[in-house]
């Protein structure tokens, strides 16, 4: 029996999860902790494969001291249940900043490009990624 891809929300939802915990320095054992669960279960809660519910939402919010909203900004329009999406639909707002800042190295690069006060060192940085990458 072929395993059931995670809902897209539930997927968004863990990964703003897993940025939160991050920004805060915080490890998936010490979220789980706080939790009564174990780091594994945090590690389904980002990935998507188990959906998080309300109750349990609220109680990470208050722990990562964000609002529950914060979770679903950026969030994927999905169609309403057994209506076919036809392509019509405005197309979702990309989700690669918020991917990027859930991984190490992106929230480490963003804290660390922020704290260059020189805007113009800034844009040259910017320039030189944006040579390396081979994009105009």
């Amino acid at each position: 029996m072929a395993k059931k891809a995670p809902n897209p929300i539930d997927k968004h939802v863990g990964s703003r999860v897993r940025m939160r915990r991050m920004m805060l320095g915080m490890s998936q054992e010490k979220l789980g902790d706080a939790l009564a669960l174990t780091f594994q279960q945090v590690q389904k809660y980002e990935k998507g494969t188990n959906r998080i519910g309300a109750s349990r939402l609220q109680q990470i919010s208050q722990i990562l001291q964000v609002p529950v909203a914060f979770f679903f900004e950026g969030a994927p329009d999905l169609p309403p249940p057994g209506v076919a999406d036809n392509g019509a639909s405005a197309a979702p707002s990309p989700t690669y900043v918020s991917d990027f800042l859930a991984t190490s190295d992106g929230l480490a690069l963003t804290k660390a490009f922020m704290r260059i006060e020189d805007a113009k060192l800034r844009r040259r940085i910017v320039d030189l990624v944006q040579q390396i990458a081979g994009e105009d």
